[in-house]
C-alpha cells in the first residue's frame, strides 16, 4: 500500500523524504540513484541539500513572533505530553487556548498534522493567530515522522526521511489524530469545546492525514483502509499531494462528506534531479475531493510563494511575500471557519476581495 505523499516540507531536499512511497520495485535504486546525486550533481545544488538542515523550530517562531505579532496576552499555552498504552506510542501535543472567552459559548477546536520532519512547535504562527481570535488549536507531533529525522549525518538523512514514509506511519499518524481527540475531550480541558465544532489542518504529509481522517477511502491490496474520524467537522488542507500509486484520486477522495479548504501556491513545487512535482498536483487532490458528495469545497492559489512558506520559516518563498502569504493564510483559514459556524459566504468573497493582489486563482464554495 503506498498512501502518502512525495511532497513534504522543503522546497528541494524535503521532496525527497518522500521517496518511500515509489513503487517497491523501484525503490531501492532511485532512492541510490538520488544518494548518489549528492555528490554528482553541480556544487550550487549541493550547497542547497546542505543549507537545508534541521530546521530549527523554535528560532522560527521567534521570527515569527517578530513579523507576525499577536498580543500574548490573547492566547495561553499549555503543552501535552500523552501515550497511547495500545500502540505504546508516544502524542505529544501543544494547545494553543484563547486567554479569555467573550462568551458562554463553547471553543471551537483545530486539530493541526505537521509535515514530515516537523514537530509540535512549528506553525505557531496558525496556532497563535486562532487562539487569538476564539479557537483552540491543538498541534501534534507525530513520533515516527517528526524532527528527530533531521538527527545524525546528512548523508543518511535521505534514507532515515525515505523510510520514515511507510505505510505504518501514515496509519498512525492517522490513529494519532483520533487518540488526541479521545485523550483532550476527555481530559479536564475537555468542557472548553464544542463537540460539534472540531476540525482537521494539515500541511503537506500533514495534509494527507487530515484526508484520511476526513474519510479518504485507500486500498491495502484487496482491502480497503477506513480512518476517518466522524468528529471532524471540516478539513483545511495545505499543500496537499495525491495519493500516489492508489490508482483514480477521485475515488479515493469522492466520498469526503465535510466541507474543505485547499490553499497552495503557484510555486508550491519541487524540482530535483530525476523528479518533478508542481501546484498541478494540488489541484487534481482538489478537483477529485467530494465528488460524489458534492461536500463544499473551496480553493485559494497565491502567486509565487514556496512549498514551505507555510511552516514557520521566514526565508522561503521571497523575504516580502513569505510575511504576506502568512497573514493571507490565516487569515483565511479563519474566515473559513467562521463562514461554516455562520452559514454564511460574506467573508469569504470579502476576504477574496481584500487578499486578491496575492492571488491567483479562488474558487468559492465550488460544487
Amino acid at each position: 500500500m503506498q498512501i502518502l505523499s512525495r511532497i513534504d516540507c522543503g522546497d528541494l531536499l524535503l521532496s525527497v523524504m518522500n521517496l518511500g512511497k515509489i513503487a517497491h520495485t523501484h525503490y531501492r535504486s532511485l532512492l541510490t540513484c538520488v544518494f548518489i546525486s549528492l555528490f554528482a550533481i553541480p556544487p550550487s545544488f549541493a550547497q542547497q541539500i546542505e543549507a537545508i538542515s534541521a530546521p530549527n523550530q523554535v528560532e522560527s517562531a521567534l521570527r515569527n513572533e517578530q513579523a507576525l505579532p499577536i498580543d500574548s496576552q490573547l492566547y495561553r499555552v499549555e503543552m501535552l505530553d500523552w501515550l497511547d498504552p495500545g500502540r505504546q506510542r508516544a502524542v505529544p501535543a501543544k494547545l494553543y487556548l484563547p486567554t479569555l472567552s467573550l462568551t458562554s459559548q463553547k471553543l471551537p477546536l483545530v486539530i493541526f498534522s505537521h509535515g514530515l520532519g516537523g514537530s509540535r512547535e512549528g506553525y505557531s504562527y496558525l496556532g497563535k493567530y486562532l487562539a487569538s481570535h476564539g479557537y483552540a488549536s491543538l498541534h501534534l507531533q507525530h513520533v515516527g515522522s517528526d524532527r528527530s529525522l533531521w538527527t545524525g549525518s546528512r548523508f543518511t538523512l535521505l534514507f532515515r526521511l525515505a523510510g520514515a514514509a511507510n505505510d505504518a506511519e501514515a496509519i498512525a499518524r492517522a490513529r494519532d489524530v483520533s487518540f488526541a481527540l479521545d485523550q483532550i475531550l476527555g481530559s479536564d480541558l475537555g468542557v472548553q469545546f464544542d463537540t460539534d465544532q472540531i476540525f482537521v489542518a494539515g500541511h503537506s504529509f500533514g495534509a494527507n492525514t487530515a484526508m484520511l481522517v476526513a474519510g479518504a477511502s485507500v486500498m491495502n491490496g484487496e482491502q480497503e483502509i477506513h480512518l476517518q474520524d466522524k468528529r471532524i467537522k471540516a478539513a483545511i488542507l495545505i499543500s496537499a499531494p495525491p495519493f500516489y500509486g492508489k490508482g483514480n484520486v477521485k475515488k479515493i477522495l469522492a466520498d469526503i462528506a465535510i466541507p474543505s479548504l485547499h490553499i497552495t501556491s503557484t510555486q508550491d513545487d519541487i524540482n530535483i534531479p530525476g523528479y518533478g512535482s508542481g501546484v498541478e498536483d494540488r489541484i487534481k487532490v482538489f478537483n477529485a475531493m467530494s465528488v460524489q458528495t458534492q461536500a463544499e469545497k473551496n480553493l485559494l492559489v497565491f502567486k509565487d510563494g514556496s512549498h514551505s512558506i507555510f511552516t514557520d520559516r521566514m526565508n522561503t518563498g521571497g523575504e516580502e511575500l513569505n510575511p504576506k502569504v502568512k497573514l493571507a493564510t490565516r487569515s483565511a483559514i479563519r474566515v473559513f471557519l467562521d463562514h461554516l459556524r455562520a452559514k454564511s459566504e460574506l467573508n469569504l468573497k470579502n476576504w477574496q476581495q481584500d487578499y486578491a493582489a496575492l492571488l491567483a486563482q479562488f474558487e468559492i464554495n465550488t460544487k
